[in-house]
């Protein structure tokens, strides 16, 4: 599945299209830059999804906080639950280093369309 056909399907599952970056996400990416937003996804993904066992998988990513955390909850890779059920993404084995690329470049996409949307509203 490419990027474009994940974040389709994704905008048409009620409960992943109601995540939205708020005002204050927005400020936070303006402010640190989209490089260092990337930074922090390489980060959460690896320490958060690719180990084998997860000793809080379900509930290891906060809904608010932090830019990344609302597109993992947006794209479906929350959680290896999650990640499993949208993505096939086996349980209790190692995320690779290319699928964790992947999904960082899912959710990257995701935070760039939320941007250039609120761009787009404010400058209406």
């Amino acid at each position: 599945m490419t990027i474009s056909e994940a974040l389709e399907k994704l905008s048409k599952s009620k409960f992943r299209g109601r995540f939205h970056l708020k005002k204050k996400d927005l400020e936070y990416i303006d402010r640190v830059g989209l490089e260092k937003i990337r930074e922090h996804a390489v980060d959460f993904v690896s320490s958060r999804l690719a180990p084998a066992y997860i000793e809080n998988d379900g509930a290891q990513t906060p809904t608010h906080g932090h830019p990344v955390f609302i597109a993992q909850h947006a794209c479906a890779c929350c959680c290896r639950g999650c990640l499993n059920k949208w993505y096939k993404v086996p349980k209790n084995i190692e995320i690779s280093t290319r699928s964790q690329e992947k999904i960082v470049n899912l959710l990257m996409a995701w935070i760039e369309k939320e941007v250039e949307l609120n761009r787009a509203i404010a400058a209406e």
